[in-house]
């Protein structure tokens, strides 16, 4: 209020008293209006009050010339207008704080339903995929659990199919993640509706799984993954792109009482690695048998490298034998595996799962430096010079950086001259090998170390790019000398023998030497030797075995009589 406002209002407050105080019979009640109309215009200080009172018993009886019992009417008055004062200002306090609690509720009303709001959108994101809207892995591991714990589980059977997308990788490489993502969703939409009312989740990346709950048999579970091929098959129009995809799906199909979700997981997870690994765009049923085998595997696998901390491996020697003279020109080193639970394992066991895994190049290095070890002791027992060792490399440890220090550093280690270190190599993987591989292989060549190609024939047969390769031997795969076991005039037998003859010619013609592989008999090595190869390994020569027996044989020719015989030692 304004200064002129606020003297009409406390003159209406006075005009007021002064009335109460004429009237006849006396009411002091009057006072707790005034005192009640004060805090109402914010008149509620104590000052205030302690000033309203002052000025009105020291100014309003002068002023309106009252005496006598006056004086007690206005005592009573004035004792009203505080009554009044204190009650209106204690009901304002009360209602103002009614006001805050009743804030307070409605703020708190607010939170809690924001906080549930929120609650629900982490549980809208901990079951749900956020790009596709299909149930996460959460939500299926809940549903598997649940299908699997149900109380009438011993009558139930359920199934999986574990999808992966193919070459997805190239989608997201070749046109980017947002392509990609769209095409997600669309696989996503697609197998829902192809699945019906079973349970479709993506557990992540491009894999997707479906859940069969109440499978009748191996039949419903194959149907909804021939199904949900289909549907994933169909060519897809993703933002403007023509995109066609395929998949592959592991299934899994068992009694509920039998399993556990874990297993079935694991199941279905190898069994999508077997039809991936046939080429994709189908689907592969899980196996006892064969799981048990690919777990096997994976053990001996996994055993490699303790097995060569532990020195379980060890090498057998065959001789390579020339067949000149019969005399020991060379030895193969043969790498075994002393298990100790499995017993002696042959390399057709074990090399081609250190292939797959890169372990090769460890134990290929391990058998490359054990072999030159040994050799480094050897006689020349019946020529003027020790044999050689010949070691197979993998086509990883061809690849692999550093070959050349690796050799170069182990015959200064081992004092192993270059020319009595061979390296053998596959057809194939010589084909293969290109560029920094190749020039390895030249560097090593040119130090004096023998490169032989081993088992030709097997692969190209080609003879015309040997000629820009560091090769010094060819070894003919056994099953051309194979041949040679016949009648010599059996037409078939002459055949391989005109075959053989033909590359011996062209190998001497290239000037590399030719060893024959797998001579089992006296006919072949004399057939081998009439036509012209240099050298042959196989039985009839010897079979493999440790190194104290080419010893006993390399002393034995070092006293013997030199001979053209071919006949065994």
């Amino acid at each position: 209020m304004t200064r002129e406002q606020l003297e009409v209002f406390l003159q209406g407050l006075t005009d007021r008293l002064a009335a109460a105080l004429r009237a006849e019979p006396f009411d002091p009640r009057a006072g707790h209006q005034v005192g009640a109309d004060l805090v109402t215009a914010h008149v509620a200080s104590a000052e205030g009050l302690g000033r309203t009172i002052e000025i009105i018993q020291l100014r309003l009886l002068p002023d309106l010339g009252l005496v006598d019992d006056v004086e007690d009417r206005l005592a009573r008055l004035l004792a009203t207008v505080a009554t009044g004062y204190a009650r209106a200002l204690r009901d304002r306090t009360l209602d103002a704080q009614e006001s805050l609690r009743r804030a307070a509720m409605v703020a708190q009303a607010h939170a809690d339903r924001a906080l549930r709001e929120s609650e629900a959108r982490f549980r809208h994101q901990a079951t749900h995929d956020p790009l596709t809207g299909l149930p996460n892995r959460t939500l299926f591991t809940e549903r598997l659990s649940a299908a699997i714990d149900r109380p009438d589980r011993d009558d139930r059977r359920v199934g999986l199919c574990f999808l992966d997308l193919d070459r997805f990788k190239v989608v997201n490489d070749t046109l980017g993640h947002q392509i990609g993502d769209s095409l997600l969703v669309s696989v996503g939409r697609r197998l829902r509706e192809a699945a019906g009312d079973h349970l479709v989740a993506r557990l992540g990346g491009d894999e997707f799984v479906i859940l069969v709950e109440r499978a009748s048999g191996t039949e419903d579970v194959v149907q909804v993954a021939e199904a949900a091929l289909r549907a994933v098959n169909r060519p897809a129009r993703v933002d403007g792109h023509e995109l066609t995809v395929s998949a592959s799906i592991g299934i899994v199909e068992r009694p509920v009482a039998d399993t556990t979700p874990s297993d079935l997981m694991r199941a279905a997870d190898s069994t999508l690695h077997w039809a991936k690994g046939a080429g994709g765009a189908r689907w592969e049923l899980f196996d006892v048998d064969r799981n048990r085998q690919e777990l096997a595997r994976y053990a001996l696998t996994a055993a490699i490298p303790a097995a060569l901390e532990r020195g379980e491996f060890y090498l057998d020697y065959q001789p390579l034998t020339a067949l000149c003279d019969g005399t020991v020109i060379g030895a193969e080193a043969l790498v075994r595996w002393r298990h100790p639970e499995l017993g002696e394992l042959r390399p057709d066991r074990f090399i081609g799962l250190a292939e797959e895994t890169g372990l090769i190049v460890p134990l290929g290095g391990w058998v490359l430096a054990d072999a030159a070890r040994e050799a480094g002791g050897w006689p020349p027992g019946g020529r003027a010079r020790a044999p050689f060792v010949s070691v197979n490399l993998a086509v990883r440890q061809v690849h692999a950086p550093g070959l050349v220090r690796q050799v170069r550093d182990l015959l200064e280690r081992t004092g192993l001259p270059p020319e009595r270190l061979q390296l053998e190599i596959t057809e194939s993987a010589m084909m293969s090998t290109t560029g920094e591989p190749v020039h390895a292989l030249r560097t090593l060549a040119e130090a004096g170390v023998r490169i032989a190609i081993d088992d030709f024939g097997t692969g190209y047969s080609n003879l015309a790019y040997l000629r820009d390769l560091p090769v010094t031997e060819l070894k003919i795969a056994g099953n051309f000398v194979a041949g040679l076991r016949g009648c010599p005039t059996d037409p078939a037998s002459r055949t391989d023998e005109r075959i053989l003859a033909s590359l011996v010619s062209l190998a001497h013609a290239l000037d590399l030497t030719v060893t024959a592989e797998g001579v089992e008999t006296a006919a072949q090595a004399e057939r081998l030797r009439a036509i012209g190869c240099d050298a042959a390994q196989g039985w009839h020569f010897g079979r493999p075995g440790p190194a104290g027996q080419l010893l006993d044989r390399l002393c034995h020719e070092r006293t013997a009589t030199p001979t053209v015989s071919t006949a065994p030692h």
